[in-house]
């Protein structure tokens, strides 16, 4: 199908916008759309503005934009976050008789009811065979059982980190990057694994997000515990504050305190 412009959608399960092709240019941010999504089609609501499809840099295949959402599609989607809540009981219910170790966090049925997608956590693989015929003899439509990592269960779940904030993988990060305790180490963190994780149990996202400065700002420094030369004496590097600039030098008879300035001609 030819389009001529591309809009952001945000659905309900998700912080992320992604894209479909569309005729209707007078979209608002906020409006409540239908579109065919992986889930079956749903209801989103518009999160960007309205883009010419010339702009549109992606190689992957824009889908089209169904309609903007009617008072019926907005009373079914209404009714089907009663029937996703009651999904997840019988989920429940039926993994229990069957002895599955699945913890199941989200159920979603598409706006015309011909699809459930249920999203779980589980330790290991599952066999869950039987589990689909019982469950297809009881929601009578197609099924899709969607196995997430803690990361996504996180960001499906949300929360507070202990910046006293909304979760950032809920509230506005569409994808994960990959987090090191490299990270840690540039800005010179404590390396206690607890402290650093977040409520996902993995390293905390926010450590990327000024990991290149900390690299940027400690090149041509000495390492921690490193030993220099200051003023004709050998000194031993044991604390470093990037932010105030300043850094811990020590030997068996002095303890002094210097610029960082003052040592980038040490190198590294």
């Amino acid at each position: 199908m030819s389009v001529t412009h591309y809009v952001g959608i945000n659905f309900s399960n998700t912080g992320k916008a992604y894209f479909f092709g569309t005729e209707i240019v007078d979209l608002k941010i906020g409006q409540k759309v239908v579109a065919e999504s992986v889930r079956g089609l749903q209801v989103g609501t518009v999160a960007t503005e309205v883009f010419n499809i010339a702009d549109y840099k992606s190689s992957l295949e824009l889908k089209p934009l169904t309609r903007v959402a009617t008072e019926d599609d907005l009373f079914l989607d209404e009714a089907n976050k009663k029937r996703n809540k009651e999904a997840i009981k019988i989920f429940n219910e039926e993994i229990a008789k069957l002895g599955l170790d699945m913890n199941p966090i989200d159920a979603e049925f598409s706006l015309d009811g011909s699809k459930v997608t249920i999203t779980y956590v589980a330790e290991e693989r599952v066999d869950f065979r039987e589990l689909l015929k019982v469950l297809a003899s009881r929601f009578r439509c197609r099924i899709e059982l969607r196995q997430v990592g803690s990361r996504d269960k996180a960001k499906m779940v949300s929360g507070i980190g202990v910046c006293g904030r909304e979760l950032c993988c809920a509230k506005f990060l569409g994808d994960f990057d990959r987090i090191s305790i490299n990270m840690a180490k540039n800005q010179l963190l404590a390396l206690n694994v607890q402290k650093l994780s977040g409520q996902c149990g993995n390293l905390m996202c926010c450590l990327k997000y000024e990991d290149e400065a900390y690299k940027d700002l400690r090149k041509d420094l000495p390492k921690m515990n490193g030993v220099v030369e200051y003023d004709n004496e050998s000194y031993r590097v044991t604390s470093m504050n990037i932010i105030t600039q300043t850094c811990k030098l020590e030997n068996s008879e002095h303890a002094i305190f210097v610029n960082l300035a003052d040592l980038k001609k040490y190198g590294k």
